[in-house]
């Protein structure tokens, strides 16, 4: 398989459901290169970390929409994403980001650790005999645990999956009309919810981190942050704060049941969850691509430079396997020395919901195994048909 067959296939829904050949042939070529009007790919960890963090690119913003897609903001699905921190730049992403860092603390996180592993146990308790993990688990913790932070009713959970896989294709490179109209709808509906949301804790305040935002954006008159990011930003914070855990959990259970030695250790030793999440998350992303613009020209060394406006996309995935920084990269180890895998992104956009994400399945996995020490797959499950967003939409277990 040349290059070029490899790439395409990444658009093809065969080759998404295992990307790793393919990145291998692509990372082998080049560690960065141009592909007809998909602009440039980044293969390779060293210069993915490098441009992560390389403040002169860009995210495509609404300026940047607005040149390709006058009439974005029609589809409402794709204007709560556009108008969030996930795409925007200095000096808004700065401002807002600095609002939303203020309230989504370090603190309030590891606060959560014992409602996270009081929903997990609940949860396990609960599972039946022969169950769907992603709907028993990977989907009600994450989801409870950031409802639980912004003060969502524990009644309004459920209503909120099918509109958030809807809103969440707004993300990938290729989707259809259909999903297009369904995420417009899906838009829609969660904006009209949390601007009622919005308004009952403007009335009646509590200690929850939708408060919090709206404190913020009352007492600075909108200068911190505006009514539309306030808003945008509340959707993002419970897209963003469920859907990558729930494909970090599915696949991490995957994973472990298929690595029984590695089971057994963490079951006998929680206290290493720390680098089995980090090697999980290294392994199979539950993130795989990320995209940036350059601002002006820029200089790659080895003769590549890249013109002003060039976008790039960085397949994450393929960074996570480079051999040039993890030796047998398809090995699952995590006593790999050193493991930073580029799943939660990097410099000013790294991800705010990160330490939230790592902490859920640091404390769910040790949890899983030692409460069901007989926990095994009984089938193959069924991958998300995504790219950027890899993930279990059903995983079949026993628990006994």
């Amino acid at each position: 398989m040349d290059y070029q067959t490899a790439l395409a296939s990444l658009f093809q829904a065969e080759g998404r459901l295992d990307p790793y050949p393919a990145y291998d042939v692509i990372r082998a070529h080049a560690p960065i290169f141009p592909a007809a009007d998909r602009g440039w790919f980044v293969t390779t960890h060293a210069l993915t970390t490098r441009l992560l963090r390389d403040p002169n690119l860009r995210l495509a913003d609404a300026a940047a929409y607005d040149e390709f897609w006058p009439d974005w903001r029609e589809n409402r699905g794709v204007a709560s994403i556009v108008g969030s921190l996930l795409h925007s730049n200095p000096p808004d992403h700065t401002r807002v980001r600095r609002a939303a860092a203020a309230t989504f603390t370090a603190r309030r996180v590891a606060a959560m650790r014992d409602v996270i592993a009081g929903q997990a146990e609940d949860l396990i308790k609960a599972m039946p005999t022969s169950t769907d993990f992603v709907s028993a688990f990977a989907y009600p913790l994450p989801i409870g645990v950031i409802c639980a932070l912004l003060g969502v009713p524990e009644s309004d959970r459920l209503w909120f999956r099918q509109r958030a896989a809807d809103l969440t294709v707004v993300l990938e490179p290729v989707s259809t009309e259909e999903e297009m109209r369904l995420a417009d709808v899906a838009g829609r509906e969660l904006e009209d919810y949390f601007t009622g949301l919005i308004e009952e804790r403007r009335r009646a305040p509590r200690e929850d981190l939708t408060s919090a935002l709206v404190a913020v954006h009352d007492d600075t008159a909108g200068a911190g942050l505006t009514g539309e990011e306030l808003l945008s930003n509340l959707v993002l914070l419970l897209i963003a704060g469920f859907e990558t855990t729930t494909n970090l959990l599915g696949t991490g259970i995957r994973i472990l049941l298929e690595h029984p030695e590695q089971a057994d250790r963490l079951r006998a030793s929680p206290e290493l969850a720390p680098a089995f999440v980090e090697e999980i998350l290294r392994y199979d992303s539950p993130a795989q691509i990320s995209g940036r613009i350059t601002t002006g020209p820029l200089d790659l060394g080895d003769g590549i430079r890249l013109p002003a406006g060039a976008p790039m996309t960085m397949l994450l995935g393929s960074a996570n396997r480079d051999p040039a920084r993890y030796p047998d990269p398809h090995r699952f180890d995590p006593d790999r020395p050193n493991i930073a895998p580029v799943s939660f992104g990097g410099g000013a956009h790294y991800c705010l919901g990160a330490p939230l994400a790592r902490l859920e399945a640091q404390v769910a996995f040790p949890l899983l195994l030692s409460m069901l020490p007989r926990l095994s797959l009984t089938g193959p499950g069924e991958l998300r048909d995504r790219l950027v967003l890899r993930g279990y939409a059903t995983l079949p277990v026993s628990t006994g």
